[in-house]
Formats: C-alpha cells, structure tokens, sequence
C-alpha cells in the first residue's frame, strides 16, 4: 500500500513553439520550444469521510469560472480493464470536459498497477482544484472589472467554455499539471517522484497518451513536453509507439498502459527526444508573448500543410530541410548569447517560414502579421519576432530587451498601432519565456482558493 495520500500542488507550464511550426510534426525535424511563466495549478487533496464509510469519488474544480466542477465516480473496469470513471450528474445538467475525464481514466489506471492495488485496497475520494494563471485567458473590457486582475488566478464572470484562451498551451499543461498532481497525491514517493529523471519520463509518457487519446489524435506532443520538461530543442515520438492502446476501460487497457508508459512493450519503445541544454536565452534578453485579437482554424491550416506537402516532396522538402538549418542557427545564437545576431537570425526564419505559406497557400504568417513584427523591429530594445506554432492571427512571440523601459516603449508602440484603422487589437501580455517545466509548489501559493 501508499503512504497517507497528503495534499499536494504542482504547476506545469504553458508553451510557445518559437521555431519548427510544422516540421515539428515529422520526426527529420525538431522544434525549438520555450516554457511560458503562466501555468496551470493542480491541488489534489484526500476528501475526508466519516469511519468506516468509503467515498468512490473525484471531485474536480475550476472555482476561477461559473458551473465549472465536475463529479466522477469510477470503479474497477472487467478484464483488466482499468479504473473508468463516471460523470455524475451536478446540479440540472452534466457538462463533459473530455481533458478532464480522459486524464483521470489513464492516470487512475497507471496508479492501480504501479501502487498494486488489490480489491480490498482502492483508491480512496480525491479533490482536484485547477488554477490557471490569468495570461491564459484574454479579459475583453467588458470582463475586466468583473475580474479581480489584480490577483495572480482571476474569477472571470463565465463559463469555461465561454472563456476566450489565448493560445499559449493550456490543454497539454492541465492534463500535465493533473497527472503529475495524482501520481505524486496517490503514489509513494518511492515509487514516483517529479524531483527524479525516471519520474519525469513516466510523467511525460503518461500525460502525452491522454493528451493524445482526450484530443482523438496522436499529435507531436511539443506542448506535452514543453509542460514536462521545460524550454528545449524537441523531436517526437512515434506516433506507433500509442497505436496498441485500446480505449480506456477495454480489456486489457491496464496492462498495456503500463507497458506503454514505461517503454516495456515491443513497438513501444518512447524514441522523443528533448534535449534542455540546448536552449537558452541570452543575459539580459526575455522572450515576450503579444495577443493578436483574431483566431486561426490551426487545424484546417495543418491539413492543408500537409496535402502540399504531399503533392510537392522534393520542393518541400528543400524548403523544410533550409527552414531547419535556420532555426538551428537562431537557437544556437541565442545559446551563445551573440545578441548583435538575433535580429538577423530572425530575419531568416520567418522568410522560409513565409516561403512555406506562400508554396502551401497557407497564411503561417499573414500580412497582416508580416507588417506588424516589421513595425516591431524599429523599436528600441526589440530583436525581432515570430508568429510562433502553426502560424494565423492570434499571436506573435518576441524576442526583447529585458528591463523596464524597453516594456513601455513597446506598450506604447502596440497601444498607438491598434488605433490605427484596419489593425486589429495587439496587447502585450504578461506572460515570459521560462526554462523550468513542472514542478512542486506550496500550498501556501493558494490561500483562498482551497476549502
């Protein structure tokens, strides 16, 4: 048996692919990933019952929104099928949250098997509280004196669904910050620590095959690993290596997720690499998020990615093999701190990736963007900047200066521009670039969050 399941909290970050948007995808190439300040925040806590009365229940919260919990019951699934929860019903109505429900079944199920539960030792009743950091969520003016934005964790007069995200990962961070919070709440520390490498790697293979399976899609993962691991160049996995898991609660799901999350199946060795020392910033310079108001259909954009990629191999090829030799080179002089060739080694990724759009009919880097990041090099203390991951009109990732008054020139920069007619509104938000991954926090951190 465990120890005493005691509360604990853990934060994972969210993440910006600064450079590899799509060649991240093919294993011939890697990204180059940047952790982000803004994490999501899971405090897992034993719910206390009455002697001699057994509760089989999870509970989940996010009081940060209005309706926002969720209520599961779970049981042993026949035929070594695993711990499946049940959403129960709260209040008039049941609101899925697939992330949610998905992390619990693969999490609970890896637990039974590494703690070696017996029918007469269950899981006991657990409540799990989310806290995400406010730079995930944009507040439109209309919500921002509703919100308590003075406050690291805003209360934001919506739904979760209503909620606008903006864009920085926040998925792959709750499924991260989830597992990682129920694998350290339920499981000895002897057999699972975030502290150890081999614990980071259970982690990141857990948390990547319910990402994948709560998306319904094997995807690259970057996002998973950045919330693991932290700023690094990625490679991903196999997408094969997933390929044998049946759905949760089938018969067998618990042996072969333990197999596959600890690399002991055949056809499933974990083949990702995510390599930390090759990624950093230079003293002094920070890598700095804006929020474009406009979406991007990063799916649909994909797709059509691809499909050109397929129909033209040896042009695209080219492109994709001089677009990696590139942002090889940007994170090399940012590793070596050579800041008088930052802004040329911008330069010559985002003409590739441009290229790129251009060949794929794809706007990876629209006009619009295109004009705004120009603009942005002409002011004092900016190197440059990229729209990051897959492209579109959401967002831009700059490389700036890291002090004071290089901040309030370019406040004041992208406060002038969205007044400007036919631009679009561009903040600059909060959020940094990191190199730490998920860890343990203190309780402490989440006075008047916690019951």
């Amino acid at each position: 048996m465990t120890r005493q399941n005691h509360t604990v909290a853990v934060s994972a970050p969210g993440k910006v692919l600064l450079a590899g948007g799509y060649l991240v995808l093919d294993r011939a190439y890697t990204g180059l990933v940047f952790g982000l300040s803004a994490r999501i925040n899971v405090i897992a806590q034993q719910i206390p019952t009455s002697a001699g009365v057994h509760l089989n229940e999870i509970v989940v919260e996010s009081p940060q929104f209005l309706e926002a919990q969720w209520r599961y019951g779970y049981h042993q699934a026949d035929q070594d099928g695993g711990i499946k929860v049940t959403q129960l019903q709260v209040g008039s109505r049941i609101v899925a949250n697939p992330f949610v429900e998905t992390t619990l079944n693969y999490a609970l199920t890896y637990i039974a098997r590494a703690a070696h539960y017996k029918p007469s030792h269950t899981i006991k009743a657990c409540r799990l509280t989310i806290l995400a950091d406010n730079d995930y969520y944009s507040q439109p003016a209309s919500t921002a004196s509703h919100a308590i934005s003075a406050s690291r964790f805003a209360r934001f007069p919506t739904t979760l669904g209503g909620a606008n995200k903006t864009g920085l990962g926040s998925s792959a961070a709750l499924v991260t910050a989830l597992t990682a919070a129920l694998l350290t709440h339920y499981l000895d520390p002897t057999t699972f620590s975030l502290k150890s490498d081999s614990g980071k790697q259970i982690l990141h293979n857990l948390a990547q095959a319910a990402h994948c399976a709560a998306q319904g899609k094997v995807g690259s993962g970057f996002d998973v690993a950045a919330a693991v691991y932290g700023s690094s160049t990625y490679r991903r996995f196999s997408p094969g290596i997933l390929a044998i898991l049946p759905e949760a609660g089938a018969p067998k799901f618990a042996t072969l997720l333990e197999k596959v999350v600890n690399g002991l199946e055949e056809g499933a060795k974990w083949d990702t690499e995510v390599l930390k020392d090759a990624v950093s910033l230079p003293v002094g310079v920070a890598m700095r998020m804006c929020d474009v108001d406009c979406g991007s259909q990063t799916v649909g954009m994909v797709k059509q990615v691809l499909a050109w990629k397929a129909k033209d191999p040896e042009e695209s090829k080219a492109i994709w093999d001089e677009l990696q030799r590139r942002n090889e080179e940007l994170a090399k002089v940012l590793k070596e701190g050579r800041k008088e060739d930052i802004k040329e080694a911008v330069r010559k990724v985002r003409e590739y990736v441009r290229l790129m759009g251009t060949k794929s009919g794809v706007p990876i880097e629209p006009d619009s963007q295109t004009e705004l990041l120009d603009a942005l090099e002409g002011v004092d203390g900016v190197y440059g900047g990229v729209v990051p991951g897959a492209g579109g009109h959401d967002a831009a990732a700059l490389l700036v200066e890291d002090n004071d008054e290089t901040m309030e020139r370019l406040r004041e920069f992208l406060s002038q521009w969205s007044k400007k007619e036919g631009h679009g509104r561009v903040s600059l938000m909060g959020v940094k670039g990191e190199m730490e991954g998920v860890r343990s926090e203190e309780l402490e951190s989440y006075s008047g969050w916690l019951r």
